[in-house]
């Protein structure tokens, strides 16, 4: 699977997920700015973020000024501890919920022991597993920025919380001098332990995706897929 950046569109830059979904590995999107560049959403382990960064320095694209999380799971923050940015803009409710994360030991035999009782976060918590060679300098990094409805950020970036089924916290990121809203997971159904039993806990909020496609930008990117056009694009 290639790794590289590729520009999208105007200054937005994707670093691709990977798209096995048992290695849940999303994308990491960068806004190029000369001032610094905004990258949404820090990666799913500090080697992930690691490898953003290179290709970042590889196109010639400005060094990480801020990270934006689009929610607080761990596939999207947990490679914030390997990023020199300056501030961490996210939801408020995701930020009690990170800086619980944080207070929790880490490592393979806690995993081990988590799963042991509660099976159900088998899937999570071995995809974690994987992504962590060692945790030595490991951290998880709450928001240093909070807001609460929206937030716009030098260089009108668009900051939106959408909440929703998958994540209390969902924030999507709308650019739009480049036509490009990115999802996060925002229409996704809960994490595979909190779905309730029966066909409608995999089902996704179409109401919610309606909704933003109904804005009409150019591109969208949801952090498990390859970005799309909506269908009148």
């Amino acid at each position: 699977m290639a790794t590289s950046l590729s520009r999208l569109s105007g200054r937005v830059w994707i670093h691709p997920g990977d798209p096995d979904p048992e290695a849940v590995k999303p994308c990491v999107a960068v806004i190029a700015d000369d001032a610094g560049s905004t990258v949404v959403d820090a990666g799913q382990s500090p080697a992930h973020a690691r490898s953003v960064k290179a290709a970042m320095a590889d196109a010639g694209l400005p060094a990480a000024r801020r990270l934006v999380y689009t929610h607080h799971h761990w596939d999207h923050t947990w490679g914030a501890c390997a990023w020199e940015a300056e501030e961490i803009v996210g939801h408020e409710s995701g930020a009690a919920l990170l800086s619980a994360e944080a207070r929790r030991p880490w490592s393979h035999a806690y995993l081990k022991e988590q799963v042991a009782a509660e099976p159900g976060l088998g899937p999570s918590f071995t995809a974690r597993a994987r992504a962590m060679s060692d945790w030595a300098d490991f951290a998880v990094r709450p928001p240093t920025r909070t807001f609460t409805d929206r937030l716009v950020l030098p260089g009108g970036i668009e900051v939106r919380h959408v909440g929703g089924r998958h994540a209390p916290d969902s924030t999507v990121v709308a650019v739009p001098d480049s036509g490009v809203m990115l999802l996060g997971d925002c229409f996704y159904p809960p994490p595979f332990h909190l779905r309730e039993p029966g066909p409608a806990a995999e089902e996704i909020d179409m109401g919610q995706i309606t909704a933003l496609v109904a804005e009409g930008f150019d591109w969208y990117v949801d952090s498990h897929s390859p970005p799309w056009r909506p269908p009148s694009a």
